[in-house]
């Protein structure tokens, strides 16, 4: 029976020969992600009532990103007792403040082609760039993951959704998610998106991991890319090698999908997505009349390298206007450092940036850089919803780093075109 990507990783992880969609199935847990926000200080407790430990420390990988650093004594004692988790059950993998649980996966090379991996978190749709199975899972579930290492799914549909052709300057990855949070709708349920097509395929790593990080905006289980020459150069810079059957985890010719969307890359334009949903998005032009008070680029979706050389490239001898305040969270420590060698965060600062500390941070509302009430900001994170970024009355547009820095230059939202030449 042909079979798609997602059914392809599902059956090995269930040990079956083929699974159909629709089907209930149990499978084995290959790596678990948590994170401080709903790992430890939710898991822990549970552990303790059932009287039960973890079911394999070498196969759980914590990180702290969401309360880092600590702002309050709340935050504090959030970190302490992950930090004490970790030691309790000889947690190997435990990467403390060295940013993003997300990308510092990537980073350490924990994420390898037909991998059936599970997060506690929505956004660890982001691990399905590498071909593997990644999707988040609440705190509950996660229980289950940590002391069996095992879980039950319903085997999704997968939508194709292919992209073809180049980038006009000022577009990115984040244009094309924005883009389809509109055409696809945010309520796809049970169901994950492959993404395919040339312009998938000429892009960097980092780039890829936009869309299946904002698979979650679309409302499905995950986001799925099949592994490509990008895909093992990713891996080995990460200083591990590529299983020898990563190429293998592809879905087949004749694989039926749910649907196949086609676009034309050559047509995308900057998007924004207006409050309070990411489906509310639009080129940026229709947005130019707004005035912004922040300008935020951070989070697991949008300070990345490639995040910040797009907003240096836009910053570059010019200056934040007046009024409007521009912050950035790099991604992880590791983005920080690079970003300082090469000089994207002198151009960044020069420009009358900010820099805050590598984490979450306000993409949800923790630490530096939340909303007062009626401000408005525009951002590169994932989400708008309301009150997402601070007070209930402010209001967030979500649009790629290009947008971001221009807006963050003009004041107002604008098509970063205007300023690249």
């Amino acid at each position: 029976m042909a079979q798609t990507l997602v059914q392809k990783i599902i059956a090995r992880a269930s040990s079956r020969d083929c699974v159909r969609t629709g089907e209930i199935v149990t499978c084995n847990v290959d790596l678990a992600l948590l994170l401080d926000s709903g790992g430890p200080r939710r898991i822990w407790p549970r552990l303790k009532d059932l009287g039960v430990g973890v079911w394999d420390p070498d196969r759980i990988v914590l990180m702290t990103d969401h309360f880092v650093p600590a702002v309050d004594a709340q935050s504090a004692a959030i970190l302490k007792l992950t930090r004490e988790f970790a030691k309790e059950f000889g947690i190997k993998n435990f990467f403390d403040m060295q940013g993003i649980g997300h990308v510092v996966l990537a980073e350490q090379g924990l994420l390898q082609p037909g991998m059936f991996a599970c997060g506690g978190d929505s956004h660890s749709t982001n691990g399905g760039a590498f071909g593997c199975y990644m999707a988040g899972f609440g705190a509950i579930e996660m229980t289950g993951v940590v002391v069996t290492g095992e879980i039950w799914l319903q085997v999704p549909e997968t939508i194709r959704v292919n992209w073809d052709g180049d980038f006009h300057k000022g577009t990115a990855a984040k244009d094309i998610s924005l883009k389809l949070c509109r055409e696809l709708g945010m309520d796809n349920a049970f169901c994950t998106v492959e993404f395919g097509g040339s312009t998938i395929a000429n892009m960097q790593m980092t780039e890829r991991v936009v869309l299946t990080n904002m698979a979650a905006e679309l409302g499905a289980e995950t986001g799925l890319i099949e592994p490509d020459a990008v895909t093992l150069d990713a891996i080995r810079a990460a200083g591990v090698e590529p299983d020898a059957d990563a190429l293998e985890w592809r879905s087949d010719s004749d694989a039926e999908y749910l649907a196949t969307h086609n676009f034309d890359t050559g047509r995308l334009v900057p998007q924004v997505a207006a409050p309070h949903k990411p489906s509310n998005s639009g080129p940026a032009d229709d947005y130019s009349d707004v005035h912004i008070d922040q300008a935020y680029i951070g989070a697991c979706v949008g300070a990345k390298l490639s995040d910040l050389h797009m907003a240096a490239e836009v910053l570059k001898d010019r200056t934040v206007a007046k009024g409007t305040r521009l912050l950035v969270a790099p991604s992880s420590k590791r983005t920080m450092a690079e970003a300082a060698a090469d000089g994207t965060l002198a151009t960044i600062v020069e420009a009358g940036g900010n820099l805050l500390p590598t984490g979450c941070g306000a993409c949800a509302a923790m630490g530096a850089g939340i909303l007062a009430e009626d401000e408005v900001c525009i951002s590169s994170t994932n989400r708008n919803f309301q009150g997402r970024m601070g007070a209930n009355s402010s209001s967030v547009y979500l649009a790629s780093p290009y947008t971001v820095a221009a807006s963050a230059v003009a004041g107002r939202i604008t098509d970063p075109r205007e300023l690249l030449f």
